[in-house]
């Protein structure tokens, strides 16, 4: 990645003198403001979903990285976990659905991992009075 320091010494070859510190303070005041424009303008994502986990080094370390993408292969969300467990599944899919919305249904391998996580999902909206549930397809 590219650090403070770094970006301090391009902005200096362009002619512009900025400290390293005032950087982090300009990423720390505006970082919320453009991360609500970028999602104001996030388009619309689809409502059937996939979602899968694989295995992968990050830093030399094994962890897993839960995907989910939209019928159209785009991106919705992403996490790092170092557990595939129920926890870890139900935590990425409230994250996913707190990005992007509730999905009409959710296409997944096997993994009874990922099914227990949706499961407790399904299990909140019964209990709050949600009368329309995700629709959990396993394929493979």
């Amino acid at each position: 990645g590219v650090s403070y320091r770094d970006l301090e010494e391009i902005m200096e070859e362009r002619g512009v003198e900025v400290d390293h510190a005032t950087l982090n303070r300009w990423v720390i005041r505006y970082s919320p403001a453009i991360a609500v424009k970028a999602k104001s303008q996030k388009r619309e994502t689809n409502r059937a979903w996939h979602m899968d986990e694989t295995y992968i080094k990050v830093k030399g370390q094994w962890t897993y990285l839960y995907r989910a993408v939209d019928s159209h292969s785009d991106t919705l969300d992403f996490m790092l976990s170092g557990r595939r467990d129920e926890e870890a599944a139900t935590a990425f899919v409230k994250q996913t659905i707190n990005n992007n919305g509730f999905p009409d249904k959710v296409v997944m391998d096997k993994s009874g991992a990922n099914y227990a996580g949706l499961a407790n999902i399904n299990l909140l909206l019964i209990l709050a009075g949600f009368t329309t549930l995700i629709d959990i397809l396993q394929v493979k």
